[in-house]
């Protein structure tokens, strides 16, 4: 009888503020509920937008040049997933909850962004998103519509759906291992991807964080410590077990 051969891994990776932060981006959350000084509801949500939409403009207009900051550049965990996914024998996928470009500027490419890009904007009225490097003002025009007051910041805030939810969840439905860098596990809907990935007793996984979260326990594995320190021999020991892309 001929020998049937294995299908290979299908890796589904999930990044959060953790792996940011080790570049230099301040992360979401402060233990006194403020984001840099702001109150969360009050840059973050629709209503807040719609109660003052120059103080979330100018809000973002500062995390959008923030980002561009040359000081700011990817890490050694953002490279290291840039080789796994070069390397990966089989289906890979890189999530993020981040909004900012570390990723993409390390090489990252089979990747989406589940809470939106800073350096993107959406117009409100025709839902057309754009690259938007620079400021966004009370005079700033939507090229679409070339009148004032349509655009907002490409971002997800509380309160709305996050992007790609399809996509995502019909890969993890068939996904074999998952893998979770830096993340709070406190934010839903991603909170609940190691729980959907494991439902039906399938896919390994492998938590990587500082410190355990509310979910550490339903991992296989868990690595503490730095991503910078911990994702790059995670890689490699994984590319070993599974076997790297023969090119």
């Amino acid at each position: 009888m001929p020998s049937v051969k294995k299908q290979a891994p299908r890796l589904f990776v999930l990044t959060g503020a953790g792996i940011s932060a080790e570049s230099g981006i301040a992360t979401f959350r402060a233990s006194d509920g403020l984001w840099e000084q702001h109150r969360i509801e009050d840059v973050a949500s629709p209503e807040g937008f719609k109660r003052d939409p120059e103080l979330v403009q100018r809000f973002y207009n500062m995390r959008r040049a923030g980002i561009q900051d040359p000081k700011i550049a990817p890490n050694d965990a953002h490279r290291a997933l840039v080789e796994l996914e070069r390397r990966w024998p089989g289906e890979f996928l890189l999530v993020t909850q981040n909004v900012d470009n570390l990723h993409e500027r390390a090489g990252s490419r089979k990747l989406l962004h589940m809470h939106g890009e800073l350096l993107k904007v959406r117009c409100q009225s025709s839902d057309q998103v754009y690259v938007w490097n620079g400021e966004i003002t009370s005079a700033t025009k939507c090229e679409c519509c070339q009148v004032t007051g349509t655009l907002r910041p490409h971002i997800v805030w509380f309160g709305e759906m996050p992007m790609h939810m399809d996509e995502i969840f019909e890969f993890l439905d068939a996904c074999d291992l998952f893998i979770s860098v830096g993340t709070s596990g406190v934010v839903y809907l991603a909170a609940g991807f190691v729980a959907h990935a494991k439902g039906r007793g399938r896919a390994r996984s492998i938590e990587v964080n500082l410190e355990p979260t509310p979910l550490t326990t339903m991992f296989d594995e868990q690595l503490a410590g730095p991503a910078t320190k911990t994702l790059p021999g995670l890689v490699t020991r994984l590319l070993a077990e599974y076997g790297p892309r023969k090119n």
